[in-house]
């Protein structure tokens, strides 16, 4: 059986085991060998006083996660999506484009305008959110300062 839920902070650990691992390979390579610093991250991506955070399970199994938030805007209201990822298992099978379609369809219900993300253009992620109707926004840049 597969469903999506909406998740809570019950669900912080197995966030945390799922991201861990769909980030651990390549081309990511990230290293969450941290425990603490990785459950932080996840409670700051998935804790906001307007948290909207997704789960697709499969068999009650959790396999995809988007974590969120609900975002006010003079155009309408957004879900903006900090993170999502897919059992590495399971990527590649077409669970990330269905669990997107059920997001879509979660978010329509409520009434929201749309969905906003940003994820590198040199990642298989862009590729994935160009195939499931996401479009650059042309006027829009992401700037980063180092200070160290």
């Amino acid at each position: 059986m597969e469903e999506i839920k909406v998740l809570d902070g019950s669900y912080i650990e197995k966030m945390a085991e799922l991201y861990k691992a769909a980030f651990a390979g390549d081309p990511w390579n990230d290293d969450w060998s941290d425990r603490e610093q990785l459950l932080e991250y996840i409670k700051e991506i998935s804790g906001s006083c307007n948290a909207l955070n997704y789960g697709y399970f499969i068999d009650g199994e959790l396999v995809a996660i988007s974590a969120g938030m609900t975002r006010h805007w003079w155009e309408g209201t957004n879900y903006n999506i900090e993170e999502l990822c897919v059992s590495p298992k399971l990527q590649g099978k077409g669970i990330g484009s269905k669990f997107m379609k059920l997001i879509e369809d979660e978010i329509r219900a409520k009434g929201y305008h749309g969905i906003f993300l940003q994820t590198d253009l040199d990642k298989p992620s862009y590729k994935f959110y160009k195939k499931n109707g996401f479009g650059d926004l042309d006027k829009h840049v992401s700037l980063y300062k180092s200070v160290l």
